[in-house]
Order: C-alpha cells, then structure tokens, then sequence
C-alpha cells in the first residue's frame, strides 16, 4: 500500500499564504489512498473550492458522469480504472482541464497522462500551493477571453477570424475548424493554438510556451509542450505545425 504523502503543509519559504477563495469552482479528485484523497478535499476547500472525491477510476467516471466539474485531478495508479484509462474515457465525453498526478517521477506515467489528454501534472508529494496554483492556471486557460484586437486575417475574411490553408481560427467566437468542420479542442490545446495564430511564420521555443500558455513562472517540464503539441497536430493536421530542430515549433501560413 502507498504511503507516499501528497501535500507538503508549506512551500520553500516555509510559509504558507493566506488562501483566497475564488468563484465557487468545483473540483472531483480521483485517489485511492484514502489518506491523501482526504488531505486534497480539505487543503482545496480551504482555498475555497467545492470537492467531490472518487477512491477508484470506475468511481471517479461514474462522479464525472453524474456532476458538473470544472476541473478533474486523477491518481496515475488506481483500482478498477486507472488514471490514464480514466482520463482517455473522459476526453472522449469532454473538454474539462485535467490535472494528473503521480506518486513516481517516472516518465512513462507523465507521457502516458498527457498523451491521454491531461492538461498537466504534478509529481507527489507536491506544495499546497503549487498545486493550487497548478489548478488556478487550469482554470485561466478554460475562462480565457480573447484580446478584442486579434491579428488580421487574410482581406476577405474578418479580423478576428485567421486562416491558414484550410484552417480557420475565430479569435473571438473560440472556434476553430478544419476544412469547414468544427475542432473540439482541449481549452490548453486552444491557447496553445492561438500563441501559434499570433505569431505565424515565428518560431516559439518551448519556455516561452510554458511561460505564455501553461502559466508557468518557474521551469517547466517541457514534455507537457511537445505532447499537447503532438495532439494539436493530431486534430489540425500534422505538417501545419512545424519543427524548427533545437529552436522551438512554428505555425506555417499556408
């Protein structure tokens, strides 16, 4: 049985800041260690979040199904289901922000969350407050309203509207589509989308991703860019998002 601890009750400092509730925003964890699933519910509840809690994947479905959540945090290593199964069922119901997370630093459970949809992820035993500012960035990413004075398109289609050989991204209207058919994307892929459509032709290194569109203000891993980068690929087609070796990725105009 598992014993390692998921909270860590203060940062490096040694300090803890005064939590701040935000919009009443609900949460489901997914964990089976009733230990940890229990020190989750009350440090989120303390910053104000509504918790629901699953202790195994077939559980943690059956809450997502059932509820409204704004955001998912499932355990790599469950019963019944487990995180990564959990995660693909989910993405093939919604786009809701998933944080995973994983007792091991092991590069296979990181690879595998992100590759089955994960928005992000933490390694326990994690901060309390870099968890819960690992969720406020979700949850940016999910609410983002778009710059009112998006680049200009080509002079046939309107200005917030950008296109791309058949690609066409509504700045405004959050709409993306390929070939007149609409693109669900994940709101990460989104951002991750719109940093491109901003700077076509330029090409974006992987911290100023990190920085830009997972919020990050300290070094990220950046295997979280080259996944969602693999997926946005996989829904827009994969030559429209170009590899500049040892320099970053780049949206190609046409």
């Amino acid at each position: 049985m598992r014993r390692t601890p998921l909270l860590l009750p203060h940062n490096q400092a040694g300090t803890v800041p005064e939590p701040r509730a935000p919009d009443p925003v609900s949460v489901l964890v997914v964990e089976d260690d009733a230990t940890i699933r229990r020190a989750v519910q009350l440090a989120l509840e303390r910053y104000g979040y509504r918790v629901d809690v699953a202790a195994d994947g077939l559980s943690g479905l059956e809450a997502f199904r059932a509820g409204v959540h704004d955001l998912l945090i499932l355990d790599v290593m469950l019963p019944e289901l487990d995180g990564i199964g959990l995660c693909h069922r989910i993405r093939e119901e919604s786009l809701v922000p998933v944080l995973m997370m994983s007792a091991r630093g092991d590069a296979l459970d990181v690879v595998a969350g992100l590759e089955a949809g994960a928005d992000d992820y933490v390694i326990k035993p994690v901060d309390t407050p870099v968890l819960v500012a690992r969720i406020r960035a979700l949850l940016r990413r999910a609410t983002f309203e778009p710059s009112q004075s998006p680049p200009s398109g080509p002079p046939e289609a309107p200005d917030h509207v950008l296109v791309f050989g058949d690609l066409t991204v509504d700045t405004l209207g959050m709409e993306v589509r390929r070939a007149g058919e609409p693109v669900p994307l994940t709101p990460t892929e989104l951002r991750l989308l719109l940093e491109f459509a901003a700077a076509p032709g330029s090409v974006l290194d992987r911290r100023r991703l990190l920085r830009e569109v997972w919020d990050y203000g300290w070094e990220g891993d950046t295997r979280v860019v080259d996944l969602c980068v693999l997926r946005l690929r996989k829904k827009i087609g994969s030559s429209r998002i170009e590899t500049v070796r040892g320099f970053g990725y780049k949206l190609v105009r046409t």
